[in-house]
């Protein structure tokens, strides 16, 4: 199993540790999660520090209001039900791309189980898209293409989230294989490059269209969705 070299930055980990990420930012974040042991740790620590602070803070309270509080928490654990707790999930296996296409929770929930599943759109010669079924305005798409094929010179409009899933790319030098996670912003002007040993198959995630440098590009993209 070939490792995992690009992780979740600092900053997006905090904002999916805080619960602030829109849906489809979350979907990438947590799949990535689910194939990176890396990152769950990050993650457990930035939930355990965050769990300290909280407990630092001495509440404001009168022994009154303390009173009421207690009272108040009483009565409603009373009023609603017990619920099981739910079994601690299995780590994700990092086979995906071998025979079996193990896709992780909790984007194959979102693709109908398996990548042989996926109703795929064709964008052209060697290229296909599905739109993943999220809630809210991002952009969520599962993105495949052929073997040796540059995905079109582009730069963004805001945050874009690439899960690499099945195969492999470069870009600027750097090789993004399956669970890498792509994280580039409107500053990123790239073309990235699918390896010629395969097909790539990513989870993108974007919340403003992609600014193509082509021509033909920018007359097609409207119909595209990208």
């Amino acid at each position: 199993m070939t490792p995992i070299n690009h992780h979740i930055s600092d900053a997006l980990l905090l904002e999916y540790a805080a619960g602030t990420l829109e849906e489809g930012w979350s979907l990438a974040v947590a799949t990535h999660l689910a194939l990176c042991p890396d990152c769950r740790k990050r993650l457990s620590l930035m939930e355990a520090a965050g769990g300290a602070l909280i407990e630092s803070i001495a509440p404001e309270t009168t022994p009154e209001r303390e009173s009421e509080s207690w009272e108040a928490m009483l009565q409603r654990l009373k009023a609603e039900p017990a619920e099981a707790p739910e079994s601690e999930p299995k780590p994700a296996r990092r086979t995906i791309g071998d025979v079996d296409r193990t896709i992780p929770e909790p984007l194959r929930s979102y693709i109908g189980g398996s990548l042989e599943a996926v109703e795929w759109r064709r964008l052209g010669i060697g290229a296909a898209q599905y739109q993943v079924p999220v809630d809210g305005d991002l952009n969520v798409k599962l993105l495949r293409v052929g073997p040796g094929r540059p995905l079109p010179e582009h730069g963004h409009g805001g945050r874009e989230l690439t899960l690499i899933l099945k195969g492999c790319y470069r870009c600027d030098g750097e090789a993004f294989g399956p669970g890498d996670l792509d994280e580039e912003d409107e500053e990123t002007v790239h073309e990235p490059v699918v390896t010629p040993d395969g097909e790539c198959i990513c989870l993108i995630v974007t919340d403003a269209p992609l600014k193509f440098k082509s021509r033909m590009m920018r007359a097609v993209q409207p119909f595209l969705g990208i």
